[in-house]
C-alpha cells in the first residue's frame, strides 16, 4: 500500500523549456555546456556556490552579457504553472490520505523567479508535508543520498513510497532503492492523471 508520494517540481507541476537557457546564452557568444560548466551548475544546485559566484562564472564565459541578461537567460527555462495542477495537489492534500513530499533539483535564481511570477506559490507549497529544494538541503538527484535522506527523515519504507519525476535517471535510482516510480513524459502525460495511469493506487 502506498503511503507516501514524492513529487518532482519541474515538468511535473511547472512547465519547462529545457533548451531555453542554452538558446539564450548562445546569443552572447559561443556557449557550450562543458563538463566543467555542468559541475558549476551542479554546485549551484546544491547551494555550494552563491548566486553572485554563479553569475561571475558565466560572465567570464560571456563577457558581453550583463548580469540581468544572464539571470533572464538562466530563468528562461521556467514557463507556466497550469492552475489545474494546483487544484489537483490541493484536492489530494485535503484528503490527507498520503504523506506528500516535494523533492526538486533547483537553485536560488529559479525559486526567486517562481516566487515573483507564480502568485500561488505559497499556496502550492503549503499542500506538502515537506518541501525539499536541492540548494537548501545540499543534496541533488540522482545521487542516492538524497533519496536515503528523505526515507530516513520521514521513517518511510521504499515499498510504501511512490516517486514521480520526468528525468529517467532520477526514477532509475529511486527504483533501485525499492521505491515505486513513474517517469512521466511532460509532453504526453499530466500529473493530474496520476491515479488513472498507475495501478498501485
Amino acid at each position: 500500500m502506498i503511503k507516501t508520494i514524492i513529487f518532482d517540481f519541474g515538468d511535473v507541476f511547472i512547465n519547462l523549456d529545457k533548451s531555453a537557457t542554452l538558446r539564450e546564452f548562445s546569443k552572447f557568444g559561443d556557449f557550450r555546456l562543458t563538463s566543467e560548466l555542468q559541475e558549476i551548475h551542479n554546485l549551484y544546485e546544491i547551494g555550494q556556490l552563491s548566486t553572485q559566484e554563479f553569475i561571475k562564472n558565466h560572465q567570464a564565459i560571456l563577457p558581453e552579457a550583463t548580469e540581468k541578461q544572464l539571470t533572464d537567460g538562466w530563468n528562461a527555462i521556467l514557463l507556466d504553472f497550469p492552475k489545474h495542477r494546483l487544484g489537483f495537489i490541493q484536492d489530494l492534500a485535503s484528503k490527507q490520505k498520503y504523506k506528500l513530499i516535494l523533492l526538486s533539483n533547483t537553485n536560488e535564481l529559479h525559486i526567486d523567479w517562481i516566487k515573483k511570477n507564480i502568485p500561488f506559490y505559497s499556496v502550492f507549497k503549503s499542500c506538502f508535508d515537506s518541501f525539499y529544494l536541492s540548494h537548501e538541503i545540499h543534496l541533488r538527484k540522482p545521487n542516492v543520498d538524497i533519496f536515503e535522506f528523505v526515507l530516513k527523515q520521514h521513517q518511510i519504507q521504499p515499498g510504501e513510497t511512490f516517486f514521480i519525476d520526468d528525468t529517467k535517471e532520477n526514477t532509475d535510482i529511486a527504483s533501485k532503492l525499492g521505491i515505486h516510480t513513474w517517469n512521466n513524459n511532460p509532453k504526453t502525460e499530466d500529473i493530474t492523471n496520476l491515479f488513472t495511469i498507475n495501478d498501485l493506487f
